[in-house]
C-alpha cells in the first residue's frame, strides 16, 4: 500500500508544486537519512544548530524532528521551547498514537514510513501526512521528516 502511494506521489507532486515548495517522498527519505548520519557523527548539540538553521535540513515546509526512545523532543525547529518535553502520548486527528508508532517503526525496523493526519499550518486544514523515520545509528534517538500529501 505505501509503495503504491509513494510511486503515485512521486508522479503527482512534481505536477502540482515546485521541488522547493513541496519535496517528494524520495527527498524526504534522503534528508532523514542524512540527518540521522549527521546526528550519529556530530552529536546532538551540533545537529541542533544545523537543524534549526535554514539550509540543508530546514527549508520550505521541511524540518528535521528528533525524539529520544522515551518520546521526548530533542530537536523541534518550529518551537524550540518545547524541546525536552514528552510527546509520547501525542495523537493525530484520528486518535492514532503517532509518536508511539514512530518509536515502534524505528525500534523494530530501523527505518520506515508512518502515515497520519495532521493540521497543515499552510492550509489550516487537517491533511494526510507521510513521515520517514530513522533510528540514529549508535544513539537512542530517532530522526524524522514529514510531508503533507496532496
Amino acid at each position: 500500500m505505501i509503495a503504491r502511494l509513494l510511486a503515485l506521489l512521486v508522479l503527482i507532486v512534481p505536477l502540482t508544486a515546485t521541488a522547493a515548495d513541496r519535496p517528494n517522498p524520495i527527498q524526504v527519505r534522503e534528508i532523514t537519512l542524512k540527518a540521522a548520519a549527521y546526528l550519529s557523527e556530530h552529536g546532538v548539540e551540533d545537529a541542533r544548530k544545523a537543524f534549526h538553521a535554514q539550509g540543508d535540513f530546514r527549508f520550505g515546509e521541511i524540518y528535521v524532528n528528533v525524539i529520544d526512545l522515551n518520546g521526548a523532543w530533542v530537536v523541534y525547529p518550529p518551537a524550540p521551547k518545547n524541546e525536552g518535553k514528552s510527546v509520547l502520548n501525542v495523537t493525530d486527528s484520528d486518535g492514532k498514537l503517532l509518536v508511539k508508532e514512530i518509536i515502534k517503526v524505528a525500534e523494530e525496523q530501523g527505518e520506515g514510513w508512518v502515515e497520519y493526519r495532521w493540521l497543515n499550518p499552510a492550509s489550516n486544514h487537517i491533511e494526510p501526512k507521510l513521515t520517514f523515520v530513522k533510528r540514529v545509528p549508535g544513539k537512542d534517538l530517532i530522526a524524522y521528516v514529514g510531508l503533507y500529501r496532496p
